[in-house]
């Protein structure tokens, strides 16, 4: 199937297909901020800064064990698959699994961690033996071996994608969902079980499910991982913190406030690498949260503007569970702010610098 693209060019519909990815969960050591800096002010960590990333008798710091989504190339899970350099930005994120509506998605799903996690997605169309998250449904067997995967452990699963998860009246030609481990959700999501899923219109896509009208893509987790609940915390304390643990009320307290890392993609402070853009690239930000209460975010990009549902503004307000397009022309050279505009969540680190570079062969865009 055929559709005009223009004057002299046609493109090519895809047709629908299974598309299947390989992910494990993998238990890493993770580093809020590898630069060992601040790159928001560019100079070494300061006292207010250090409450979260200072290590030491009965504080973790900056490092801690994790659980991560990972892509592989094949069963055998023995060769990951590399992210390439535009998306790096990823960071703690599981690997983009990509779609176009009508098709199917086949995940191969190992646990590598030392607790039961699973695979439960946003969107997309599921039965019972995938919908990865254990509640008294009344169902049993088969059906049920989706819900946990106990470490070691192997499950396939199936997600159809139909027209009800990609794009409707007066999206853009793709859109983002999320999939998470539902075993223990707060658990799971806060060990770092988090990855997108992005889904573009059928006669809008290239074969490989890119969207055909964007240029450049990024995916933005704003969330506070609160390590307190993380299943590796007491390892955590034994290998960061020289194995102690706060004695005094206050001394807790402030430990526990220091284990809530306020991040972008699981980084903070302007850590996060890879976001670099052109003058006039048409850019795509899939802009998502995930949390608790205090997970109350509004994402505020610096220097240039964008259409969030087809309103002007450069910010867009995230609740818990939100999922969100923002498309920006960017029309303003520069390194620029990207944060959270909560006034915690700034002094926490909930910031990033993204880059808009020359267009290619030196132009300039107008604005």
């Amino acid at each position: 199937m055929l559709l005009a693209a223009g004057p002299a060019t046609a493109q090519r519909v895809p047709e629908p297909r299974t598309r299947t990815y390989y992910v494990a969960a993998d238990t890493v050591s993770w580093d809020y901020a590898p630069s060992g800096r601040n790159l928001i002010t560019g100079a070494p960590f300061g006292a207010r800064e250090e409450t979260w990333v200072a290590s030491g008798p009965a504080r973790i710091g900056r490092v801690y064990l994790k659980s991560v989504y990972r892509a592989y190339t094949d069963s055998t899970f023995s060769q990951r698959v590399e992210r390439p350099d535009e998306w790096r930005h990823l960071g703690i994120l599981g690997p983009v699994l990509r779609a176009v509506v009508g098709d199917t998605l086949r995940v191969v799903f190992r646990n590598r961690t030392p607790y039961p996690a699973s695979l439960h997605p946003h969107g997309v169309f599921y039965a019972k033996d995938s919908e990865g998250a254990p509640y008294a449904d009344g169902t049993g067997g088969a059906d049920k071996a989706d819900d946990a995967v106990p470490p070691g452990g192997i499950h396939v699963y199936l997600w159809p994608v139909p027209a009800r998860a990609g794009p409707g009246p007066g999206d853009p030609s793709s859109i983002v969902w999320l999939y998470h481990s539902h075993v223990s959700e707060p658990r799971d999501s806060n060990a770092g079980l988090i990855g997108p899923i992005i889904v573009t219109a059928r006669d809008e896509a290239r074969a490989d499910a890119t969207p055909r009208d964007v240029g450049r893509e990024f995916v933005a987790l704003f969330k506070i991982f609160d390590e307190n609940m993380s299943p590796y915390l007491a390892e955590n304390v034994r290998r960061y913190a020289e194995g102690q643990m706060p004695t005094g009320e206050e001394d807790a307290e402030a430990f526990a406030e220091s284990n809530l890392m306020h991040t972008i993609n699981g980084y903070v402070y302007g850590n996060l690498p890879g976001l670099d853009m052109r003058l006039g690239e048409r850019v795509r930000w899939y802009v998502v949260d995930l949390g608790n209460e205090a997970d109350l975010h509004t994402a505020h990009w610096h220097g240039n503007t964008g259409l969030l549902s087809g309103h002007r503004t450069d910010v867009v307000e995230l609740l818990p569970g939100t999922m969100a397009e923002f498309d920006m022309v960017p029309d303003d050279p520069g390194t620029w702010l990207f944060h959270c505009h909560v006034d915690d969540h700034i002094m926490a680190g909930m910031q990033a610098l993204y880059r808009v570079h020359a267009a290619a062969g030196g132009a300039t865009a107008g604005r």
